[in-house]
Order: C-alpha cells, then structure tokens, then sequence
C-alpha cells in the first residue's frame, strides 16, 4: 500500500508541474489566438485521444455518469474560462498563485454545503492565504487588477470542481468522467469562440508549443492520473501536493518568462503556500468534497 501510495504522490506531483509550467506557455500563445478557441483546440484534442483511447468504456456510458460528469465538465469549463482569458491582464506568476487559492477555498465551499463551520485551525489557514493574495495582488495604489479578479473567479470554479469531483468519482468510471468533462469543455469553449472571438488564418509558434504542452500532458494525461491516482493517496497528500502548481508556475514565469517577483510578492507567496498547507492539514478528517446527503440526493448521486 505505501509502495502504490508512492507512485500515486509521484503522479500528482507530475500533474503539478505539468499545469504549473502551462501556465507561461498559454500566456504566450494568447497573443496569437483567442482564449475560448485556444480552449476548443486544447479540449477538443484532448477529448478525441481520451473517447478513441477508451472507447469501449465509453460507448457504454450511462445517465447517471452522464449527468455527473456534465455538472463537474461546467465548473471545470468556468475554472479554464476565468484563468485563460485572466491570463491577458495578469502575469504567469500571479495566477499560478491566485489560482491555487482553490484548495484553500475547498473547506469554506465545503462548509456552505454541509452547514458546518470549519475549525479555527481551517480559518487561520484561509486568513494567511486571503493576506498573503493581497500580497501578491495588490499594486501600490491598493488596486486588483482586472485579470486578478478574474482568475481568483476561476480559483472558486476550480474549488467547486474539486469538490464534486471527491463526491463523484469514487461512484463512477473516472476514465469515463475525464472524458465527459473534457468534452464539455471543449463545446461550452466553442459556443463562447463562436460569438466573442474570431479564429485566426495560421497559428504562431507559440501557439503550437502551447497546445503540445496542454492538450495531452495537462490535460488528458493530468486529469485522467488525478482521477485514476487518488484513490492511493489521502485527500491531505493531494492537496499538498497540488500546492506545489503555483511554486512551478512561479519558477517556469522566472526562469522562461523573465518575469520578477518582488520582495512583497514573495512574502504574499509564502503566506498563501502556509495558508494552503494549514488549512488542509489541520481540516476535519473526510474527503473535502463530500456532499451531504440531501445534496446527494438532488444530484442524483
């Protein structure tokens, strides 16, 4: 067990990196393409691999995994809107940041739907997060960027996400629900592209780096060892260990993008990653995303 709990760290970990080092090359290949059709080439690439990987498990889909993967493919569909098109107003590294906000948001999404109050442990956690984004954030005017408020929109999307995807995927084919949500993504990304954004003749180099980069490792590859891993690991590993994307974001931003954090920023930074980690470590007990079971009942399970 602590042999298969190993590799399964190992896998998240891999996950981490892949999304933390995206998050340059897509802020690059947005100067050549739309945000929405950048997510329809992506999704769309990577559903085709995931539905001809695994079609017999597939085609053999049923409603209840249908709907199940449907709700968790619209949140996912908000999370990748709000960052790709919050990457045009903010910086690689602010958004790795604010994006990982996400696993500290879990408990506060979680406590709404159970009507249970976290700890003080949980909400100091979420104070030393909440600060250090300020932090890293706010300009010396005391303003958030646009791109800021944007991305921080998709850190909450990303949270609910989270939390059905703890709820769901111990109830269904997780290979199966990586498809569906992947697939949703790619169709709510071209009713978006088809009204706000007109594709472009040729593609940049940029933008074909980016879609090697994101359309099998982070997202086909990422979502389907995320689903099919966890169960080897405790929800407390994984969220650890997916504290670790904003650290490679900051670092692929730093070491590609010649990005530059500031002293402040760093202090931000720090504070969110002691928020993520206190929050998750000191959290009651039980999958974070576990819905009650009134919930349970209205999204048919």
């Amino acid at each position: 067990m602590i042999k298969k709990q190993f590799k399964a760290d190992l896998a998240l970990l891999f996950v981490a990196l892949v999304w933390g080092v995206s998050f340059t090359v897509i802020k690059d290949a947005l100067a050549g393409i739309g945000p929405y059709y950048f997510n329809v080439l992506r999704f769309s690439a990577a559903f085709i691999f995931l539905a001809a990987s695994f079609w017999k498990r597939f085609r053999k889909v049923d409603r209840k995994t249908l709907s199940a993967g449907l709700l968790i493919g619209l949140f996912l569909f908000a999370g990748y809107a709000f960052q790709t098109v919050g990457l045009k107003y903010t910086s690689a590294s602010k958004a790795g940041f604010i994006t990982g906000m996400a696993v500290v948001l879990v408990p506060l999404v979680s406590a709404g739907l159970t009507r249970r109050l976290p700890g003080v442990i949980p909400l100091a956690g979420v104070a030393s997060a909440a600060i250090g984004l300020a932090g890293l954030s706010l300009d010396n005017s005391l303003n958030i960027d646009y791109g800021d408020g944007l991305v921080f929109l998709c850190a909450v999307s990303y949270a609910l996400h989270i939390i059905l995807v703890g709820h769901y995927a111990p109830r269904h084919d997780p290979v199966v629900l990586t498809i569906i949500q992947v697939g949703v993504v790619a169709a709510a990304s071209l009713g978006c592209a088809a009204f706000l954004e007109e594709m472009p003749a040729s593609f940049s180099g940029e933008v074909w780096v980016a879609l090697l980069v994101t359309a099998l490792p982070a997202t086909a590859f990422a979502f389907l060892i995320q689903n099919s891993v966890q169960r080897f690991t405790s929800p407390t590993h994984t969220a650890i260990i997916f504290t670790m994307e904003p650290v490679f974001a900051a670092a692929c931003a730093w070491l590609l993008g010649g990005e530059i954090l500031t002293l402040r920023q760093w202090a931000g930074s720090l504070l969110i990653l002691v928020g993520m980690l206190v929050t998750e470590l000191k959290s009651a007990p039980g999958e974070p995303g576990r819905l009650p079971r009134t919930a349970e009942g209205e999204a048919g399970q």
